[in-house]
């Protein structure tokens, strides 16, 4: 069974996976590139309140949270602890130190959960790959290090971006290690094709057949003798190091026209059909970023290409494995591992990204994609909890169970609105809305009329108040007032309730049917046929909800 986690990976890691039981880790943590270098550096007094990582926010700060982790990953000793003292007397208590102290236990973790063949990508910019680097060194071992990836995130770079005070960064790195040394890489499967020009350039000669290329049909002799090779041919017989091949062989290359007999001796024609395209070095400039037109695009900033996550599990890992990313966003390692056959995990702290890994998951595969949701609420406890914790992080769970995306940082017209759909009625062109409020504690029926200025204010067509209470007789008499929107599909109360007791139990929004909705740009349609895989090859997790 594939798994979803919503929560803190460190603590999923810890609770949830079993030693060994990974093979394939892809990681793109978390960090704010665009804020100024030195602020990054600048030393706090650690007396702030802890910070939750939220939604597409790089929140890495020296505060109480960080000092203690950076205490226990040093208290524990080894090489990764004196890699952070070291790290501590050089950066002091600054935002880059709380960064490393807050990826220092998780890198330790997901080796454990990797098997021994297991491979780890890592992908990060220059801000901290260095330190990064270092901190890998000291996880796996600098003998586990594998290759330093650069990928070419941008071939437009926009010099004034930074002024005239240096080159333009426009490549990310991509820091690959492995748990041992027999962890397996694949690059004949991820080579690149060659272009047009480079075809016409390699394959310069042309007979009835076509171009080719002229290669060897005869061993060289600093090959060794083969007599298994040696044997007559239409009247030539080699050296002693013989034929490449058996004479079946030999035969079959003859009669497809791919022999050339030359007053020299014996070349073979080499076609473009053959050809298996470029090696694929440790500069990958041909994955194009995903631009404002992209298919792909579903609106998550730090966003990547699904062919940088194939390229990525395809030259590490095989169907049936194992591939896991604990900092998994909107899920293009998901969507790619899905689409590759290969069962994964992925792990978010924020169910907005829970949420648009579900859509992204349906519209791409539907239910062919089979997978549990482990860490959300499933119960009016759960949800309670949820509300009293982290109030944000109730209201984006509660507006993804009626497929809502939320209102993040809006003020004036927004005001009152705390998550919207967007829909269109047959081939109607017109962007109709509905528009959510949740409320997590007690609310009255005046709550319920401000709603509904909110409605009649933004020209809405359906306005809907998500809350932990049940609605009182004076609050259902206001939605009774409030009439009835029409759709080709029936009528639907302008103004509703649901509970969250009603989501848990499935109820959802009266409103035209949801394939009309806009509000989370569709996935694409996956390509390939996703077939059936075998149970998660560990145990089942301790606790489901």
């Amino acid at each position: 069974m594939n798994r979803l986690y919503y929560g803190d990976n460190l603590d999923v890691l810890r609770r949830h996976v079993d030693d060994e039981s990974v093979d394939l880790v892809y990681l793109d943590p978390p960090f704010n590139s665009n804020a100024s270098y030195n602020v990054l550096f600048a030393e706090r007094d650690g007396a702030r309140a802890a910070s939750q990582i939220k939604a597409f926010g790089d929140t890495w700060k020296w505060d109480d949270s960080a000092a203690r982790a950076c205490q226990e990953i040093v208290e524990a000793g080894g090489n990764v602890s004196e890699a952070m003292q070291a790290f501590r007397t050089f950066l002091g208590d600054s935002d880059m130190m709380a960064y490393l102290a807050m990826m220092a236990p998780r890198l330790v973790e997901l080796r454990r959960v990797l098997k021994p063949t297991g491979s780890l990508y890592l992908h990060c910019d220059s801000t901290a790959s260095h330190y990064l680097k270092m901190l890998l060194d000291a996880v796996f071992g600098p003998a586990h290090f594998r290759n330093e990836i650069i990928w070419l995130r941008s071939k437009n770079p926009k010099g004034s971006q930074h002024g005239l005070t240096r080159f333009s960064p426009f490549t990310d790195t991509i820091l690959y290690y492995t748990k041992s040394t027999s962890a397996p890489i694949y690059l004949d499967r991820i080579r690149t094709p060659l272009s047009a020009e480079e075809l016409g350039g390699k394959y310069s000669y042309s007979d009835e057949y076509g171009p080719y290329e002229d290669g060897p049909m005869l061993r060289s002799d600093s090959m060794g003798p083969r007599p298994n090779l040696v044997y007559e041919y239409k009247g030539f017989t080699p050296g002693p190091a013989g034929w490449r091949v058996e004479r079946s062989v030999l035969e079959d290359i003859d009669r497809q026209g791919n022999l050339n007999w030359t007053k020299n001796g014996v070349r073979r024609k080499l076609r473009p059909s053959a050809e298996k395209g470029q090696p694929i070095g440790s500069f990958w400039g041909d994955i194009p970023p995903i631009n404002s037109q992209a298919q792909e695009r579903l609106g998550y900033p730090t966003q990547k290409p699904e062919a940088l996550l194939e390229r990525i599990i395809s030259a590490s890992s095989n169907e049936r494995d194992v591939v896991m990313d604990p900092f998994c966003g909107c899920g293009t390692t998901i969507a790619a591992a899905q689409k590759l056959h290969r069962h994964w995990i992925g792990i978010d702290i924020t169910t907005l990204a829970i949420s648009l890994i579900r859509h992204r998951l349906a519209d791409a595969f539907g239910a062919r994609a089979k997978y549990e949701v482990v860490g959300e609420p499933v119960s009016m406890p759960d949800a309670a909890k949820l509300a009293t914790d982290d109030p944000y992080q109730f209201q984006w769970w509660a507006l993804g169970l009626v497929g809502a995306r939320p209102v993040e940082g809006k003020k004036g017209a927004d005001k009152g609105i705390d998550g919207r759909i967007y829909f269109h009625e047959g081939d109607t062109t017109k962007t109709k809305q509905i528009i959510l409020s949740v409320k997590a504690g007690h609310v009255t029926v005046s709550q319920l009329r401000d709603l509904r200025g909110v409605l009649d204010r933004e020209k809405a067509e359906i306005g809907v108040l998500l809350c932990m209470d049940e609605p009182t007789t004076p609050m259902r008499k206001e939605c009774a007032s409030a009439g009835f929107y029409t759709s080709p599909w029936g009528k639907h109360a302008r103004l509703q309730i649901l509970t969250v007791e009603d989501l848990l139990t499935g109820k959802t929004i009266d409103r035209p049917p949801a394939q009309t909705s806009v509000t989370f740009k569709r996935a694409p349609k996956a390509q390939t046929q996703v077939r059936e895989t075998s149970p998660m090859p560990f145990g089942e997790p301790e606790d489901s909800n």
